[in-house]
């Protein structure tokens, strides 16, 4: 038993060690800011590791609103999910691939050392189902949120490598190793911004659908770690300092522990979608007061699940 198990640590380890194809210098990711005309809609998806699968509910309830957003803004967990919808991906391909995640796909060989992961497999994982296309032919605009280490200011990619700029993105400090990006170093979004509202507004969008996936407070229960309810806090002092600039706030409450299994993942989807399908006539007010109309159902994206295989 033994033996087995530590071979196939060992097979695990050696693919893992198949490193990611370099990006090309003229691939790698960028923010140039695009002419033309501003985003009338745009919808900023938050961090939260896991529980971002709630994104993908939120999305299933816009879309079968008539509400589609020509800028898509992500911060780690929310870049992922984000990436794939700009992509264009819709919320039943969303979910398709949400329920038929397999964990194994995100292990990282220096797991089992106890040393932060380098993010290959996140990086993998996108760029499989944007088929490998940069950010800046995606049909809909995407904005990945980073964090620049050196000085722990925002970073913004909207062209180049999808993957690596997700990678990025979702750097967790102490679980992910920084990713080297031209020169510079970059870390999980959730830093600096958790729920990235203020870009989304400084980019000139007229309508500002926000979603913060964190848990509530006063969810918390009792003896978790002190350093949980630390980061659970300043991330809230972060989202409530940008949420003013949010036309509309999304903060479904999907309790406070995270999972990864599948009734995990039918729960929040559910949950999330349940509570954004009540706030539908708040939001189609804000799109009003904007001159913003949502688009009929059927002119609703074509489903592209498949695109990438």
């Amino acid at each position: 038993m033994i033996g087995r198990r530590w071979s196939a640590i060992a097979a695990l380890a050696l693919a893992a060690c198949a490193s990611v194809p370099r990006v090309a210098p003229e691939n790698l990711p960028r923010f140039v800011p695009l002419a033309g005309p501003a985003p009338r809609v745009a919808l900023v998806l938050g961090s939260g590791g896991p529980r971002g699968f709630a994104h993908v509910g939120v999305v299933r309830a816009l879309e079968e609103a008539g509400v589609h957003p020509d800028l898509v803004v992500g911060s780690s967990v929310g870049a992922m999910v984000g990436a794939l919808y700009a992509a264009g991906l819709d919320a039943r391909s969303l979910e398709r691939i949400a329920y038929g995640l397999d964990r194994l796909q995100f292990l990282d060989w220096r797991m089992f050392l106890d040393e932060p992961g380098s993010g290959e497999p996140v990086e993998r994982f996108v760029d499989r189902w944007v088929a490998g296309r940069p950010i800046e032919s995606f049909p809909t605009r995407f904005v990945a949120v980073a964090t620049r280490a050196s000085d722990g200011r925002i970073a913004l990619f909207d062209q180049g490598d999808a993957g690596l700029a997700v990678r990025a993105s979702a750097a967790t400090p102490g679980e992910m190793q920084p990713v080297s990006i031209g020169g510079e170093r970059y870390v999980d979004g959730d830093e600096a911004s958790p729920v990235p509202i203020r870009v989304a507004r400084e980019l000139g969008a007229r309508v500002v659908i926000a979603v913060d996936v964190s848990a509530y407070a006063r969810e918390t229960p009792p003896g978790v770690p002190p350093e949980w309810i630390r980061k659970d806090a300043r991330r809230a002092r972060q989202v409530a300092a940008e949420a003013p600039q949010a036309d509309v706030l999304l903060h479904p409450d999907i309790g406070y522990y995270a999972g990864t299994d599948e009734a995990y993942r039918h729960r929040v989807i559910a949950e999330a979608w349940r509570y954004t399908h009540a706030r539908i006539p708040e939001i189609r007010s804000a799109l009003a007061r904007a001159g913003v109309l949502p688009q009929n159902r059927s002119t609703a994206r074509t489903p592209s699940g498949d695109a990438s295989r």
